[in-house]
Parts: C-alpha cells; structure tokens; sequence
C-alpha cells in the first residue's frame, strides 16, 4: 500500500473559557490534521498539537515539517508496514510531535485495510475510564467545575492542576472534595512549581488531603534525590516531565518510580508499558489537550497498554472543553468510561468543511 497523495490542514479552536496553565494563559489552541491518501484510495488522519509552548511549533512550522521533512520519506514504503515506516522517519531524529501524526495516521490506514478499529487489533478493551483534568482558577470555580464535570460525565477520578500557592492548593482540594464527595479519586499535577527542598513536605500534606498520586510536585530528574522523596513519600510520585521515551523511562523504573505518565503514540508507549510493567509501576496516556480525533488515538492507546488495569485512567478528554470543533460526532462519556468504535477509520469523524472554516488566521 504505497501513498498517493497527502496534505495537512490548520485548525484553530476556542476554549469554553480562558486557561491559565503554569507557561501561559490561553483562550484556544490551534492544531493541524495531517490527511494521507493510498494508492487504493484509503484515507488516514492524525491530529497533531501545534502549540509552541508545549511542542515547540507553531501550526506554519508543523505543517512545514510534514510536507517537506517526513511525508516525503514514506512516499515509496509500504505503509502496512509498520516497521518500514519507523526506519523511514526515524532518519528525522526531532519533531516528536510530527513523527507521532505519521505513524498515527499509518496505522489508521493499517485498520482500514485489516477491516478492525484499532483497538481491537492492539488487543484493548472497547470501553476506558477516562479523567477530568481541573486547570487552574480561584478554588470556588475549580470546585464548582469538578462538581458539573462529575455529575454530568460521572468521572472517577479527577487531576487538579495546582502550584498556585500552597494555601490555594489546599483551599481549592478541599473545596473540590466537598463538592464531590468521597468516592471521587482525586490526583494532582502541580508541573514542578514547588522547590525540591519543599517536595517532601508537600506530598506528605497531599496524603493527608487525600491525593492519590502527585504528578511533578517539583522538578524531577532520575537521580538520587527522585529515590529518596518517591522512598519517603506517602503517595507514589508521577513522572511526566522528562520521561517521552523508552530509554527515558528506564532510568525512572531504576529509581523507583511508581507511576509515569506515556505520550499518545502508539508504539512509544508499548515500550515504556511493558517496561513498568514488571515493576508493577502505573502507566497511563497523560494529559493531552486534543480534539475529539487526538483522543480517539489516544483512548485506542489507551485501551490496550499493558499496564492499563491498575493504572489511572486516560487523561485524553479535553475535548470537553471545546463548544465548537471539526469532529462530525463528538465523543460521548458516560459513567467516565469512552466506548470506542466498532468500525476502523478516523476521516468519517472529520467535517472537512468544517475544518475550512476553523483554518487559523
């Protein structure tokens, strides 16, 4: 199955409110949909997230390194063949996030061809238990957000973004719990705001709060001072920073790490899975801001890691956040599980007249 043409499309799309993340604030993120067309008139889609901030590209950079860098190296392969295509673009050594749209979309045309949606063909499961990520506000708003999200998507388990202030990080937990109640786990993300010297002290008091897990309390690196707080600490410690691959993940595993946090690509994630899994370490797809296409990846990653029965669940439902995107049928969760489809092919999701009205100026 060779390719036959291809092109990449520029969406911008606006948050249902402002987003204050830890680097910036924001009202809306712009992506790109890479679309490859076979030779037998197959159609493979990706999503990729072109924020400068968190990919180091912006939409112009991304669609530049697609179009001239890595689709041209794919142009004479077979694109069934799975490991064919990674020694192709594994020439480019960078743009992680361009080299991830690639071998989504390969494998989105790989489903088609074999007649089974992906998650079946990885072996996953057809329904996963997703989070609600609460970014940061005043704790009355983040509160009173995580009570809605909860009872109109009955979510489990909650990631609250922190590192507001030590004060504010208690006041919004413990508003968050009084809104939800007790059977809601709740985890945090405070993206290494606190000092190390302060790290132990901090999750010691997030145990007390009733946190689960503490993902960056402070920057983390693989080294001794990451064994002794993860040894001390009453919650496991996860990793997100500084873990995007397999040989990254290694050196957390040899320190002790409970818990990391895995990109959405398929076949990076396979390896870093099976790598906690004997570790019995927690691994799950983290947090990302993607449409509903981006998720439907991710959730099909998901659904069939190794480590998925005693990890947290998927953090792939932003989408939520969006009043307005590309996708045809957004994606629907109920009692905080998404139930994956039975049919393969992403393109049926997209609305390309749609997509044309959303182009970023």
């Amino acid at each position: 199955m060779k390719l036959a043409e291809w092109s990449t499309h520029p969406v911008h799309l606006r948050y249902a409110r402002e987003i204050h993340w830890p680097s910036a604030d924001e009202d809306g993120v712009d992506y790109v949909l890479l679309r490859l067309v076979t030779d037998d008139g197959l159609v493979g889609v990706a999503e990729g997230n072109a924020k400068l901030l968190w990919s180091s590209v912006n939409w112009r950079v991304l669609c530049v390194i697609l179009e001239e860098l890595l689709v041209p190296l794919i142009q004479d392969v077979d694109l069934l063949d799975e490991r064919a295509v990674a020694r192709a673009i594994g020439r480019v050594r960078e743009h992680r996030t361009a080299r991830s749209m690639v071998e989504a979309a390969c494998w989105d045309l790989r489903a088609q061809a074999l007649g089974k949606p992906l998650w079946q063909i990885w072996g996953g499961d057809s329904e996963v238990p997703v989070s609600w990520t609460v970014t940061r506000q005043a704790p009355t708003l983040m509160a009173e957000e995580a009570g809605t999200m909860v009872d109109r998507h009955g979510f489990g388990t909650l990631k609250v973004k922190t590192g507001q202030s030590r004060e504010i990080d208690r006041a919004a937990l413990n508003e968050i719990r009084s809104a939800v109640g007790p059977d809601v786990e709740i985890m945090i993300d405070a993206n290494g705001s606190y000092p190390e010297d302060e790290a132990l002290d901090y999750v010691k008091e997030l145990g007390q709060l009733g946190v689960t897990f503490a993902e960056d309390p402070c920057n983390l690196k693989p080294n001794h001072n990451f064994e002794e707080l993860q040894a001390a600490s009453p919650i496991p410690i996860l990793v997100d920073r500084g873990c995007t691959n397999a040989d990254e993940a290694a050196l957390w595993l040899d320190r002790g790490a409970r818990a990391l946090s895995l990109p959405a690509s398929y076949d990076e994630s396979q390896r870093m899975a099976e790598l906690a899994l004997p570790a019995h370490c927690c691994g799950h797809v983290g947090f990302t801001s993607g449409a509903s296409l981006g998720a439907l990846a991710a959730l099909q990653v998901q659904s069939a890691l190794p480590t998925r029965h005693y990890s947290l669940p998927s953090e792939a439902s932003f989408f939520l956040m969006y009043p307005e995107e590309y996708a045809t049928e957004p994606l629907r969760i109920e009692a905080g599980k998404v139930r994956l489809p039975e049919t393969p092919g992403h393109d049926q999701w997209i609305d390309w007249e749609r997509v044309k009205a959303l182009r970023p100026t």
